[in-house]
C-alpha cells in the first residue's frame, strides 16, 4: 500500500532568499519555534558541481519521531523499541541551481522503515514569468522576482502488514504435519503473542497498512503547515535583519549547547 499527499505553496520572497531560509530552518529554536522537534543537524557533504554550477548537499537530522503517538499505541514494543522518548534520523539531500532557478530536495526517515517509510520531495522554482528571461540576466531576474513556488509530495508506505503476513506464513510452514485447522489456530496464537494481539489478526494486512499510512498522512499535513510557518518566520527575519543577525543567533545557540 502507498499513500501520496501533494501540496503547493507560494512564498512572497525571491528564490535566493527562500533557498537560504531552507538551509537555515533548523539552525535555532529561537529563530524557528516550529522546529523544536529537531534535536540536531549535521552536514555530511556539500559541493558545487564545476560543470553545472549546482550545489549538492547531504544532511542528516535527528528529530523526535515522525510516527504518530496513536501508531505507537497499536504496535508492540518489539517493533517500537519500548518505552521512552522516540527519535529518528532523517536523511536530507538537495540540489540547487541558482542560475536556472530551481531547488530539489528529498527527505526520508532512516528509522522505523519496517513500520512506515516517509519520503518527502520538494521542488522550489521561480515563477515562469520571472524565469523566462535570457540566461545572461536570469540571476538578476531572480533577485527582482518577489515570489517562489514550491510543490511538495509526501509518499507514505507501510510494510508492517507485509511483515506480519510473512511471519504468519513462516509459522504456518513450521506447523507442517498438523491438520489445517490446527495450523491455523497455532498461527493465529503466534501472531497474537508476537505482534500486538488479535487487533492485527482482525484488521488484516491491507487494513494495518492503510491505518498507519492514514494516521501518518494526517499528522504530516499538520506538520507541513507548521513547516511553512517556520519558513515564513525565517524569511521575515532575513528581510528585516539580514543574514548576519541570523548567524549571530545561531552562534549563540551553539555556544549554549
Amino acid at each position: 500500500m502507498v499513500l501520496t499527499h501533494t501540496t503547493n505553496h507560494t512564498y512572497s520572497h525571491p528564490f535566493p532568499t527562500v533557498t537560504l531560509a531552507y538551509f537555515l530552518r533548523y539552525c535555532s529554536p529561537q529563530l524557528n519555534p516550529f522546529a523544536k522537534h529537531v534535536l540536531s543537524t549535521d552536514t555530511i557533504s556539500s559541493h558545487v558541481d564545476p560543470e553545472t554550477g549546482r550545489l549538492h548537499t547531504t544532511r542528516i537530522h535527528l528529530k523526535k519521531s515522525r510516527l504518530p503517538p496513536t501508531v505507537y499505541k497499536l504496535l508492540p514494543s518489539s517493533l517500537t523499541g519500548g518505552a521512552g522518548d522516540k527519535a529518528s534520523y532523517i536523511l536530507e539531500t538537495s540540489v540547487v541551481d541558482i542560475r536556472e532557478g530551481w531547488m530539489r530536495t528529498e527527505s526520508r526517515n532512516l528509522n522505523f522503515v519496517g513500520v512506515l517509510s516517509v519520503v518527502e520531495k520538494q521542488l522550489y522554482t521561480v515563477p515562469r514569468e520571472s524565469s523566462s528571461s535570457s540566461s545572461a540576466s536570469s540571476t538578476s531576474s531572480m533577485q527582482q522576482a518577489g515570489t517562489t513556488d514550491v510543490a511538495t509530495t509526501v509518499v507514505f508506505r507501510s510494510r508492517l502488514g507485509e511483515r506480519i503476513r510473512d511471519r504468519l506464513g513462516q509459522q504456518a510452514q513450521g506447523q507442517h504435519g498438523q491438520d489445517d485447522a490446527g495450523a491455523a489456530t497455532a498461527s493465529t496464537a503466534g501472531a497474537n503473542g508476537g505482534t500486538g494481539g488479535g487487533f492485527f489478526a482482525r484488521l488484516g494486512t491491507r487494513g494495518i497498512q492503510r491505518s498507519i499510512e492514514s494516521l501518518a498522512s494526517t499528522k504530516t499535513q499538520d506538520q507541513l503547515g507548521k513547516s511553512r510557518e517556520g519558513m515564513h518566520l525565517i524569511l521575515e527575519r532575513l528581510r528585516h535583519s539580514g543574514v548576519m543577525d541570523i548567524w549571530e543567533l545561531r552562534r549563540r545557540a551553539m555556544e549554549r549547547n
